[in-house]
């Protein structure tokens, strides 16, 4: 113990260190079998049902829930480990473990009432999202908001009995500016549209949603302003730092670490095949050749340069938030900057090593084919766009402002 240091502070330390171990050995214990289903998991474009029921089993979705209704409130670093570990075996079904797992985290940023309407069922409900403020066009009336729209990109929907869906909220008068808002809405209240018909994370389901004309209530909506750092309409019940993380500044690595993982699978199995395959041209064993040596050094330097960057961001600001300070613009900015460019590092590292695979990698019974259209997919999200994060880095660290309206 650290001289003069809090005992109760050590034994709360110690707890959270066990929790989150035990929580990354329930993850690697579930691998074998996601890679097993990987195959059915694309043929459904959802994640099969056993595979919801083990993620509930072992609580990876609640990782992130405040313990006063039973979540893990684990480090938000979690969300990295466990992508990861789930990303090796399939992309898609820790894309949906992160996406959702993280909503459970947002909730806890709400004001209380919200919390409990949705959580008052059952705490292992599952909360889908769309991010997509223009999707959403929200006016704001009496005791609440009137919101329509259509979203995109809603991963996991069709097992989720919640929606956080963004949106503008217009104004009657322009010099008030541009507001940016969440709204939660139940099922009834937004209509599916079976869109998912796509080359990569086929098994996410993520699917558009549609709201005509729905009443949200104000305490289930929260500002976008009121999730740039410290406290939240929902502090006044969960005082943990974790709710009190820029939310959008950190909004890549709720998903870089699926990046993570699934490039990390796919340098084990081309490792594993260089070890024992012979070349079809002359019968020399690929792990002797040079080429594959410096493939293998060069892809493996990326991934855990990659880990690093993500990593060291989540415990940065989780030290941030314990010491109450919240980031400036160009910190923001940076997280935004190091998430895109991490995981290009690994969609390029699954490149490379497609591309040294040769003809092998093109038949569709192998998984390599799998990991690099994965890889691709993950890397076409919005917030791994180095060129949009870069651009908006480099402004604010020229003393321009930011043209990311949501940080």
């Amino acid at each position: 113990m650290v001289p003069g240091q809090d005992p109760s502070m050590r034994q709360s330390v110690d707890a959270g260190e066990r929790a989150y171990g035990t929580m990354i050995a329930k993850a690697r214990s579930l691998v074998p079998q996601l890679r097993e289903r990987a195959a059915r998991t694309e043929e459904l474009r959802h994640l099969p049902p056993e595979t919801e029921q083990d993620l509930h089993d072992a609580g990876l979705f609640r990782m992130l829930q405040p313990q006063r209704v039973g979540g893990a409130e684990l480090d938000y670093v979690a969300l990295i480990d466990c992508a990861e570990l789930l990303g090796q075996a399939d992309a898609s079904v820790a894309w949906n473990l992160a996406n959702l797992a993280s909503h459970h985290w947002m909730l806890g940023m709400f004001e209380e009432r919200a919390q409990d309407l949705v959580w008052g069922k059952t705490p292992d409900v599952l909360i889908a999202s769309s991010f997509i403020f223009p999707a959403g066009r929200a006016s704001k009336v009496g005791g609440g908001y009137r919101l329509r729209g259509s979203w995109p990109f809603s991963s996991g929907v069709g097992s989720c009995a919640w929606n956080m869906l963004a949106s503008v909220v217009a104004s009657d008068d322009e010099a008030d500016g541009i507001e940016y808002r969440i709204f939660l809405l139940p099922k009834a209240d937004y209509k599916i549209l079976d869109t998912w018909n796509v080359a990569g994370l086929r098994g996410t389901g993520s699917s558009d949603v549609e709201v005509r004309d729905a009443f949200v209530p104000d305490y289930m909506t929260v500002a976008v302003g009121d999730l740039a750092g410290g406290p939240t309409p929902g502090s006044k019940v969960n005082p943990s730092p974790l709710y009190a993380l820029p939310v959008f500044s950190l909004f890549p690595y709720v998903l870089s670490g699926v990046a993570l993982g699934n490039a990390q699978a796919c340098l084990d199995d081309y490792a594993e095949v260089a070890r024992r395959r012979l070349s079809t041209y002359n019968r020399a064993k690929l792990s002797d050749f040079q080429s594959t040596q410096i493939k293998i050094a060069e892809a493996s330097a990326k991934i855990d340069a990659a880990r690093l960057i993500m990593r060291s961001a989540c415990t940065e600001a989780m030290e941030n938030a314990r010491r109450r300070r919240t980031p400036d613009m160009v910190t923001k900015t940076r997280y935004r900057r190091d998430g895109a460019f991490s995981v290009n590092l690994c969609t390029d590292a699954v490149s490379m090593l497609f591309a040294a695979s040769g003809a092998r990698g093109l038949f569709t019974t192998g998984v390599l084919q799998r990991q690099f259209r994965d890889a691709h997919a993950i890397n076409s999200h919005l917030a791994f766009n180095f060129d949009a994060a870069g651009t908006n880095y480099g402004r604010v660290a020229l003393g321009l402002p930011s043209e990311n309206l949501t940080l």
